[in-house]
């Protein structure tokens, strides 16, 4: 009780759980300090006399979190990091030429970069700070104008691009981009009409993220209900014809934990009026365990994945071998 209660608290707060070895952030810490470091280094040798104009602006630390903590995160790759920024400096240095300076005009270019970087998917969140500080960075980033955007802007995501492609590359499980990972062989999959893939637990899934030994940045929820969705596709994708529906009869929907379900049918009627088909069930297993319901002939068999038998303690598809571990 304690731990599940435990284990709520953690969701709510959105504590991420993912096991990461300390090898793995010590690794990300020392990537994100050689890439700010190289980004100051480089532009001094650059611009030795750019006195008074930034050499670094402050959201590249956050997207140094992103390249060297997360490599691997959608947020991070090359074109969300080169797009984001630049995109969105172009916004901060429109919107505080056109519209001032005022807080209204930073609220409008963080607001614009978030839809265009959407847009273009190009999602960076660091770049809204580049936006921001577009705005009210001060006199010394409104004299550059639009040289803002190459200058740091540009020079800042160029080298720190560099950095995160050569020092990620350095570890086999690192590689940047993500497109650059060795991609394991694809797993031979039982295209049987009534097979069903078994159900991952959360044990299963941590487990899973600590071979990975790399932060994810997705929920476990999230993961589950990816797994979920795309093992429901490879039902429908192999499932020749949808069940013959008999009163009396028990189906499942083929889903997992909370929703899956086992209906009985109960009577099958045709409408007068209408002429159509209507099935009326009862719930049997699942959330809404032992209430009724009626659903139009059609839309009974898109819901039912397979017919189902009561075996010992689980239900079993018919005439098939894998077993439903779900209880009742």
């Amino acid at each position: 009780m304690q731990h599940s209660r435990r284990r709520w608290l953690f969701d709510l707060l959105g504590i991420n759980l993912t096991v990461v070895s300390v090898t793995e952030k010590l690794i990300s810490a020392l990537g994100g300090a050689i890439g700010i470091a190289a980004v100051v280094l480089i532009s001094q040798a650059l611009l030795p006399n750019a006195t008074g104009t930034p050499l670094l602006i402050a959201s590249m630390g956050a997207s140094a979190v992103l390249l060297f903590a997360v490599p691997h995160g959608p947020l991070s790759q090359p074109w969300p990091f080169i797009a984001g920024h630049l995109l969105s400096a172009v916004i901060g240095v429109s919107c505080a030429q056109w519209l001032g300076t005022q807080w209204w005009s930073a609220a409008i270019a963080v607001g614009l970069s978030i839809g265009v970087m959407h847009l273009l998917r190009c999602i960076h969140p660091p770049g809204g700070a580049t936006a921001l500080t577009a705005v009210i960075g001060g006199d010394a980033i409104h004299a550059l104008g639009y040289q803002f955007v190459l200058l740091p802007v540009g020079l800042n995501v160029l080298v720190l691009l560099i950095i995160a492609f050569a020092f990620n590359g350095l570890f086999r499980w690192r590689r940047y981009p993500a497109a650059l990972i060795p991609r394991p062989p694809v797993p031979v999959v039982n295209t049987h009409s009534h097979y069903q893939p078994p159900i991952i637990e959360h044990a299963h899934l941590v487990a899973a993220l600590s071979q990975i030994d790399s932060y994810i940045d997705i929920s476990e929820q999230d993961l589950l209900r990816i797994y979920e969705l795309a093992t429901q596709q490879v039902a429908l994708s192999h499932r020749i014809a949808p069940p013959i529906i008999a009163v009396g009869h028990y189906y499942s929907n083929g889903r997992f934990g909370s929703d899956w379900e086992v209906r009985q049918v109960l009577r099958i009627q045709i409408d007068d009026m209408t002429q159509t088909q209507y099935v009326s069930f009862r719930r049997v297993t699942g959330h809404r365990r032992r209430s009724d319901g009626r659903l139009e002939l059609i839309d009974f068999q898109r819901w039912a994945a397979h017919e189902v038998i009561r075996d010992e303690n689980s239900w079993r598809p018919v005439d098939d071998e894998c077993v439903e571990t779900n209880n009742q």
